[in-house]
């Protein structure tokens, strides 16, 4: 398992600076003190949302994908013959609002959401705190399986506090309470309202990487589902910042995220992923 995922580290490192070419400087934000700049340099920090918000006027094209199971070995080519895509758009409608729509092909999810900033990290407040809401639409209900489906059943809800602080050139902290509604679920197995508590950062190891990881509590007792858990490396190429990742969630919609994940790292059953980022 250790020289698996070393394998594909390696393979998709070199993909990421072959890349560097095409990809152009995302970072705008421009600071005169260390304590201002952002807590983060991408806007996920794996799977999870970051502090960082895009620029106003600012437009993103969002590329995520999540593999297959990679224990299946050969079988499934380490979870490359069973993957999930995202497809998605940012708008930065100020320097403090952005506003995103998504698609995922996993239970072909549609998201809205916004994010926005409440608080910013300077010489005179120690924290980032930002505000980020989203409305998922599962379009991969069917009535043959639910009969008396109506569209609001469809709908889930993500509510969610950001607060980070950057506590120096390599390291920065961030909380991250939650809470989803979902107004259709199996309540054998999960509740309708989740609450859960998450823990993310990100330390740089040399001037072009860093490596980040996120943990998500879920205080749903019944769940059947596991705690989101996800290591990533950021790669910087010249100025934008490349996403490679191992989860035990394969999902790459908020929500889904952090809800539904079921691989157990223990059995190594995980999921190798990318987020990639172009602006216009």
């Amino acid at each position: 398992m250790t020289k698996t995922l070393l394998l594909l580290s390696m393979l998709s490192s070199a993909l990421a600076f072959s890349q560097e070419d095409l990809l152009k400087d995302i970072d705008t934000i421009k600071t005169n003190t260390e304590n201002s700049q952002p807590a983060f340099k991408a806007l996920q920090i794996v799977t999870g949302q970051s502090t960082k918000l895009s620029a106003k006027n600012e437009w993103y094209i969002v590329v995520a994908h999540r593999f297959g199971d990679i224990s299946t070995g050969f079988k499934n080519f380490f979870g490359l013959d069973d993957a999930s895509t995202k497809l998605g758009v940012i708008y930065g409608a100020t320097d403090w609002l952005s506003l995103n729509l998504s698609r995922e092909t996993n239970q072909k999810t549609f998201e809205l959401g916004g994010k926005y900033r409440l608080l910013e990290q300077n010489d005179s407040f120690p924290l980032n705190v930002v505000g980020y809401n989203v409305m998922a639409i599962n379009t991969d209900l069917d009535k043959d399986n639910y009969p008396h489906l109506q569209f609001g059943d469809r709908l889930s809800y993500l509510t969610q506090a950001l607060i980070s602080r950057r506590f120096s050139d390599d390291f920065s902290l961030q909380l991250t309470p939650s809470y989803v509604h979902k107004n259709l679920y199996e309540p054998n197995i999960e509740d309708k309202n989740q609450f859960l508590a998450g823990l993310g950062g990100r330390y740089k190891i040399s001037k072009r990487i860093s490596i980040n990881a996120e943990y998500f509590v879920n205080f749903d007792n019944h769940s059947f589902y596991k705690n989101p858990l996800s290591l990533g490396m950021d790669i910087e190429t010249g100025g934008h910042v490349f996403q490679l990742l191992f989860s035990n969630s394969q999902l790459n919609s908020d929500i889904g995220y952090l809800t539904n994940a079921t691989g157990n790292w223990g059995k190594g059953h995980i999921y190798f992923g990318f987020n990639l980022y172009r602006v216009f």
